[in-house]
């Protein structure tokens, strides 16, 4: 969270000037449906499963030609909405991201909450280090770090410039990527060896692993282990030149349940092509779905009369 602005504008420069020609600006020329979509993506699981399941409802369901999907860090992500380069951003975890929002708050517009159920977040360690059950009983948990998830993280600045010294921790932060923890923590799991990871839910690592959330008497912390809302961001005129979009993504709502049986099926269809999982999934879950796209044809029907 404490990147400088002038890094993240650097980064945001760097990785979207190359994707400005081609992205933005869906829905086709009337604004009713058709044409193409770019959301943004940070690559964490729930991210990844929503913007799929969105990408293939637009696509199958209303008429897009296609839905692109642009995999950056956090500051990009939200520079790149900014700036129009990005439609779209629907993994938004707050408080966790307010320090990214409120650079780029005149410019986009934060839609009502999408997940209906309570968030967790913050530093873990498996059951079966029982011994561990703070984050003041790190330094007996036999590691050298806590491993961490992608370079830019929001948490990740609370982690070096709070728990460690707060903690007097003989830890340092690991920064890898999601997969790398994850494939992490599964090696660890297999061997019962110890491990100290960021946990989350939604995700399914929930339902896989059997692990605990570590208490933060100092709060150390802060915000970050406190439920969240999960919003998306959409370009200041997303609204005006494609409703269509900006109606279904203001309809989404998922519970955990539903998040979390979503990322299973995409792991069982092949993470390699999230889209097969998605469709899977909406065909089974069209209760879920159709109000959303609903929403969607309503703004288009009402953008064709007008």
């Amino acid at each position: 969270m404490k990147k400088s602005r002038l890094l993240v504008g650097l980064a945001s420069a760097l990785t979207l000037g190359m994707l400005a020609a081609g992205c933005g600006g869906g829905g086709g020329e009337s604004g009713s449906g058709g044409g193409t979509l770019t959301l943004g993506n940070i690559g964490w699981d729930e991210n990844i499963a929503l913007s799929n399941l969105t990408k293939v409802a637009l696509e199958e369901e209303l008429g897009y030609d296609e839905v692109e999907l642009t995999t950056l860090d956090v500051g990009p992500l939200f520079q790149g909405v900014s700036s129009g380069d990005l439609d779209a951003f629907q993994d938004v975890w707050l408080p966790n991201h307010d320090d990214y929002l409120s650079q780029v708050e005149e410019n986009v517009e934060l839609l009502d909450p999408w997940y209906e159920s309570e968030t967790r977040y913050g530093i873990a360690v498996p059951d079966y280090m029982d011994n561990i059950r703070s984050l003041a009983d790190l330094n007996e948990a036999g590691v050298d770090q806590i491993t961490g998830i992608e370079p830019g993280a929001a948490f990740h600045a609370q982690i070096r410039d709070e728990v460690i010294p707060t903690y007097n921790l003989d830890l340092t932060l690991a920064e890898s990527s999601t997969p790398a923890m994850l494939a992490e923590l599964e090696r660890a799991y297999e061997n019962e060896e110890p491990i100290v990871f960021l946990g989350w839910s939604p995700h399914w690592m929930n339902d896989r692993y059997d692990f605990h959330y570590l208490e933060d008497p100092e709060n150390a912390q802060g915000d970050f282990d406190e439920p969240s809302q999960l919003r998306s961001i959409v370009r200041a005129d997303l609204q005006e030149d494609d409703p269509v979009a900006y109606a279904f993504l203001s309809a989404v709502t998922m519970n955990e349940d539903e998040m979390n049986n979503l990322q299973d099926m995409i792991q069982e269809e092949g993470p390699d092509d999230p889209t097969a999982g998605a469709a899977a999934w909406m065909e089974e879950n069209r209760d879920v779905v159709d109000p959303w796209i609903e929403a969607g044809r309503q703004a288009q029907e009402q953008a064709r009369a007008e």
